[in-house]
């Protein structure tokens, strides 16, 4: 099994540490869909990363779908969501929030680094920014009641997609999500990217 994309993509570094996590084997081939657009479309035409190539040749993107599909039938051990109701429907609640997050935290990149300044849309941008904010404020709240703590006590997706949204935050936006706003999302990602599988699959 193959993962595209570089892990300069929150998405795509979210994939390879649940994977890794989930104990899945997988080889990483780090292609950009802007400077290596050939080979990228030669694998995927969509041109979207993640894009995971399975071992029966299968073409899967979206990283909610790809973790989906790969962590179905595992052990429960394995497994990075509850099977609990109650608590799944917590977890879901925190990781739409992170992939929210994550999501205007990239439209924001591509918005106000990409595109030219005299093309840029102010409107856009400060609607895009308060979406970010709120994501990442009601994040907070819900981290600091744990007061250090995984959401369900034991890692989770909802904890590992936070904290990927919160690290690709401050990477490329944090003039825009401060962190002394965020003290819990602080601790959080320092809490995880001190694990193994984030230690080793690094922002590129």
């Amino acid at each position: 099994m193959k993962l595209i994309g570089k892990l300069d993509s929150p998405y795509v570094r979210r994939v390879a540490i649940s994977l890794t996590l989930m104990d899945i084997p997988f080889e990483h081939l780090s292609l950009s869909v802007f400077r290596d657009k050939a080979a990228f479309a030669d694998i995927n035409p969509m041109l979207k990363a993640p894009t995971v190539v399975t071992q029966d040749g299968t073409v899967l993107m979206d990283s909610t779908l790809i973790l989906d599909h790969l962590g179905h039938g595992l052990p429960s051990e394995k497994r990075l969501m509850p099977e609990d109701q109650s608590e799944r429907t917590g977890a879901l609640y925190i990781l739409g929030l992170a992939l929210a997050a994550a999501d205007k935290s990239v439209q924001l990149v591509y918005e106000t680094k990409l595109r030219p300044i005299e093309s840029q849309y102010a409107p856009w941008v400060e609607r895009v920014t308060a979406q970010a904010r709120i994501a990442f404020a009601e994040l907070e709240k819900s981290y600091a009641v744990l007061e250090g703590k995984w959401l369900l006590g034991t890692l989770s997706q909802a904890d590992i997609t936070t904290a990927i949204a919160w690290t690709f935050a401050q990477n490329e936006i944090s003039d825009v999500i401060r962190a002394p706003e965020y003290p819990a999302l602080v601790r959080l990602a320092a809490q995880a990217e001190e694990l193994p599988a984030f230690r080793k699959w690094q922002p590129e």
